[in-house]
């Protein structure tokens, strides 16, 4: 009998409880597990920028992948038996891999943080979840990503201020 076949039965509703956590905790796993090293292998191939872009897509999927999961992932949460904190730290960590590339060639703005980036993404996929509103998510992600590639002829931290608005043309400033 096959594996699959095997996992699929229970002798008991509890058997099969824990199976489905067994699962889900393998799927949550190897999807971070994705998405940390996924930063590092996009950037081996695109540049920071395209590689950016790419990973928010694995991102807007992971989160997508989560929610149908999100009963049983807060049971084992709750439990203790996914570690959410070790979660919370790899993810900004693949960001800033990409961030500090992008940054390094000049082609992503140096006075953002991976937090920032993450918390626009946690946003996004809030608002737009996938694969109900993908186009959605595809617009505001170029949004971001519009937004994270550094203006010309402005200083980094050189932020538009309530009041301030260092365009004049548009008449803003």
């Amino acid at each position: 009998m096959s594996a699959c076949l095997e996992f699929g039965r229970a002798a008991d509703p509890l058997d099969g409880e824990a199976r489905r956590e067994s699962l889900v905790d393998a799927v949550y796993r190897d999807q971070v597990g994705r998405l940390t090293t996924g930063g590092g292998e996009l950037l081996e191939q695109l540049p920071a920028p395209t590689a950016m872009r790419r990973w928010m897509d694995l991102f807007g999927d992971w989160v997508a992948t989560r929610n149908g999961m999100i009963d049983t992932l807060l049971t084992m949460v709750e439990a203790g038996e996914i570690a959410h904190a070790q979660t919370r730290t790899e993810l900004p960590a693949a960001i800033t891999t990409i961030l500090d590339a992008g940054r390094a060639a000049g082609d992503l703005r140096s006075d953002v943080t991976a937090d920032d980036i993450a918390a626009s993404l946690i946003g996004i996929f809030t608002v737009a979840p996938r694969p109900e509103h993908e186009a959605t998510a595809g617009r505001l992600l170029d949004l971001l990503m519009d937004g994270l590639r550094p203006v010309r002829g402005r200083a980094a931290g050189d932020r538009h201020k309530p009041g301030h608005h260092p365009c004049e043309r548009c008449g803003l400033g």
